[in-house]
């Protein structure tokens, strides 16, 4: 399955592919973002499955190196999907997961009706 531009809520989204290539490096947050410039979207959906591991772990630095790619290419950064073993294991990483949330450059949603219901609102 490859990633696929979408519209939601007159918003262009990039909604990637679980099984694409995974997000492991500045690197690749880097090319993922020149897929969205290619697409003309600005919000870049990457399911659970395609983050490496060390995302989730902040002491990594890794979330910070992509995220900061995003924020510096305008680009909003969706992470979708289940992340609740995460949130379990670090208090740090839930209030991150926290205060990105009611931001508006990293979003933590578990699906697509949350990510529509998002747009939606801030229309």
């Amino acid at each position: 399955m490859a990633d696929t531009p979408t519209t939601i809520h007159d918003m262009p989204v990039l909604v990637c592919a679980p099984d694409g290539k995974k997000l492991m490096s500045e690197q690749d947050a880097l090319d993922l973002i020149g897929e969205a410039f290619y697409h003309g979207t600005r919000i870049v959906v990457v399911p659970v499955e395609r983050l490496a591991n060390d995302f989730f772990q902040l002491k990594t630095r890794l979330a910070g190196q992509i995220i900061q790619k995003f924020v510096n290419y305008q680009q909003r950064l969706v992470v979708l999907g289940d992340i609740s073993q995460y949130l379990d294991q670090s208090s740090s990483f839930k209030a991150f997961v926290y205060e990105a949330n009611r931001g508006n450059d990293l979003w933590f949603l578990a699906n697509l009706q949350e990510l529509e219901g998002r747009l939606k609102r801030i229309q």
